[in-house]
């Protein structure tokens, strides 16, 4: 049986270092995003992700626009956010970005759809951390009701009413593909299964084997709730260089650096290389390593939680983005045969 299987990387546009070690502009930051997606075109890859982020050390606040210039520069690649905080976001605006996108881009628009890890967005535009859960479950609500493009009725807590609106611009294909992300909780992962949503693990830490629970509650839900069977994706950290050695090295010091700042915002242990190692290591949950070891990794997890997509999140922090260019060369031109080659899988359809 031939199965279909999408490769794709995912960048949260982390601010890099120059070559002098010090931190580019985030002006630059976002021009060499653009020619990494470009480049991951070039390859062969078959999605590119951006998220959303608020704050100094992640340089894209606004992904529609990022993806819109990409999709100006490219002819194949899906595009689409990594995750869009739609708690903090007005749920028709989200649906007409995209929905824009997908015209520019000739039906190439994807959305990840997540409460995001970080909250500053909150304070930012207002909202009330208090009212965390109440946003996203109304606003999912409404944006699932958009999705099929009819005039939407609907009310709520959290914003406006709309009585038989209709929202433009429609898709030319009637719909834009939307998944919901999560990163462990069995509530979320209903959730997606209750609105017959495919299925974006954000697996950082830890064995990603050891979410296959929640893969197969996903299942056993979208069952209870009459869904057609959905793709499951994964999102993880990692990168590629000739060796498993080099790529290592290389990438430590910035995933110490970042692991601690963040770390420091929320009350973590400092970053060690002992755990960095075992989370490289075969059942850990960061890809880094030779195009060999990244590929078997890949198609472990592949085959063991019955994924239909993974996405590499390739920027590490201050990483500088020749290296990272490196890495989406290695990714496209060897990493992803190899996997496909391991596990008889096809190419995914392409658009156009």
């Amino acid at each position: 049986m031939t199965h279909k299987l999408e490769l794709g990387l995912d960048t949260f546009g982390d601010v890099t270092f120059d070559a002098d070690g010090r931190p580019l502009a985030q002006p630059q930051v976002l021009r060499n995003v653009v020619a990494e997606a470009v480049l991951a075109d070039q390859v062969g890859l078959d999605f590119f992700g951006i998220g959303e982020h608020h704050r100094a050390d992640f340089a894209v606040s606004a992904p529609e626009v990022v993806l819109a210039a990409i999709a100006g520069q490219t002819s194949r690649i899906r595009l689409g956010s990594a995750v869009t905080v739609l708690s903090s976001d007005d749920p028709v605006r989200v649906y007409q970005r995209f929905a824009t996108l997908d015209a520019v881009s000739s039906g190439r628009a994807e959305i990840i759809l997540g409460r995001g890890s970080f909250t500053e967005s909150f304070p930012l535009f207002g909202l009330d951390l208090g009212d965390y859960e109440q946003l996203f479950e109304e606003k999912l609500e409404l944006f699932t009701e958009l999705l099929k493009e009819q005039p939407v009725t609907w009310s709520g807590q959290t914003r406006a009413a709309l009585n038989d609106q209709t929202v433009f611009p429609p898709t030319e294909s009637g719909a834009i593909k939307t998944w919901i992300g999560v990163g462990g909780s069995p509530e979320s992962v209903i959730r997606a299964a209750h609105y017959g949503l495919p299925l974006m693990l954000a697996i950082i830490g830890g064995a990603p084997l050891a979410f296959a629970p929640l893969v197969d509650l996903y299942h056993r839900a979208l069952a209870q709730f009459e869904k057609p069977t959905l793709p499951i994706g994964e999102h993880s950290p990692g990168y590629i260089a000739e060796t498993d050695a080099q790529a290592r090295d290389e990438m430590w010091p910035h995933y110490e650096a970042m692991q601690n700042r963040i770390g420091r915002e929320r009350g973590w242990g400092p970053a060690t290389r002992e755990r960095f190692e075992q989370d490289a290591g075969p059942d850990g949950a960061v890809f880094v390593g030779s195009p060999e070891t990244v590929a078997t990794k890949i198609a472990t997890v592949v085959q063991g939680l019955g994924l239909s997509r993974f996405d590499l999140k390739y920027s590490i922090g201050t990483l500088p983005h020749e290296k990272l260019m490196n890495s989406i060369e290695l990714f496209g031109t060897r990493v992803a045969p190899l996997v496909r080659e391991e596990l008889g899988y096809a190419c995914p359809e392409r658009l156009g």
